[in-house]
């Protein structure tokens, strides 16, 4: 991974615990990035998501659009990077299927418009048998002056 997607990824606020980007595949940064993670099998979650059948769950693969929405935001050459970013509205979600240990996940997420301190992000996450989410996310965070 070249530098400038390492450092595009230190940009998310989220501990490695909680960060479901392993590595950026494409970055045109403020527009859109694509990215991947590997479902490892010991993520903490899937110990009861579900017992003998483990799964991500729906709502993490939403996470993952966010996150990686996140990079491309904060990455904006034009726009100073926002403080305080967080997911604050998810519309037009679908989980479509189930990611499962030992599978890589292809996320992509692109920057549909700005508004002050809004960001409306739309992305997918697809697996090795195709789409798994789909969702229209909402970032916000603090504008600097």
């Amino acid at each position: 991974m070249s530098p400038d997607l390492t450092a595009a990824l230190r940009a998310l606020p989220h501990g490695a615990a909680f960060r479901f980007i392993d590595e950026l595949t494409s970055l045109l940064p403020g527009h859109e990035a694509t990215g991947r993670y590997l479902v490892r099998g010991d993520e903490a979650f899937l110990a009861g998501h579900f017992p003998g059948n483990p799964m991500m769950p729906g709502v993490v693969l939403i996470e993952a659009i966010a996150q990686l929405g996140g990079v491309v935001v904060q990455t904006d050459p034009e726009i100073a990077p926002l403080s305080e970013l967080r997911l604050t509205g998810v519309r037009a979600a679908k989980i479509l299927g189930a990611a499962l240990p030992g599978e890589h996940l292809e996320i992509r997420a692109k920057v549909e418009g700005r508004l002050g301190g809004l960001v409306q992000v739309e992305g997918e996450v697809s697996g090795p048998h195709g789409v798994l989410a789909t969702a229209k996310v909402t970032l916000s965070g603090t504008p600097h002056s």
